[in-house]
């Protein structure tokens, strides 16, 4: 995943932040969808990259309770979780103990599941009358 990751990295598109992001979701009959974050100079109008692996699932056919594992790498060399609008798609497509693995460019990793980051989500159960 490591290495897969990496060689997705080259084609995040971050003029702006130089902070580029690359993202595997595989499901659980073992496919994989891969996205990376593009901005623009609006930097609102950009997609993150697990939101875009998402979205290319989501363009295949995946739905809610199909994801295994989201795996997410950045460049800088830290290791970032899903940011809050991310966490939000992720909430809405995956279990609660699906995994989120997060990496350092280095192969370094944690390990999150969805109810560790998304303690009290907003679901479909809010918009309930």
């Amino acid at each position: 995943m490591v290495q897969e990751l990496k060689k997705l990295l080259r084609f995040s598109y971050t003029p702006i932040s130089n902070f580029p992001v690359a993202s595997i979701v595989v499901t659980k009959d073992g496919k994989y969808y891969k996205g990376v974050n593009v901005e623009d100079a609006s930097l609102r109008a950009g997609v993150c990259a697990e939101r875009n692996a998402i979205f290319s699932g989501i363009t295949d056919g995946l739905k809610k309770g199909m994801i295994e594992s989201i795996h997410i790498m950045v460049e800088s060399g830290s290791i970032s979780t899903p940011c809050f609008v991310c966490r939000q798609m992720i909430v809405e497509l995956c279990d609660e103990d699906t995994l989120i693995r997060c990496y350092s460019i280095d192969g370094n990793y944690r390990d999150y599941l969805v109810k560790d980051l998304c303690p009290h989500p907003f679901d479909e159960q809010d918009l309930k009358k």
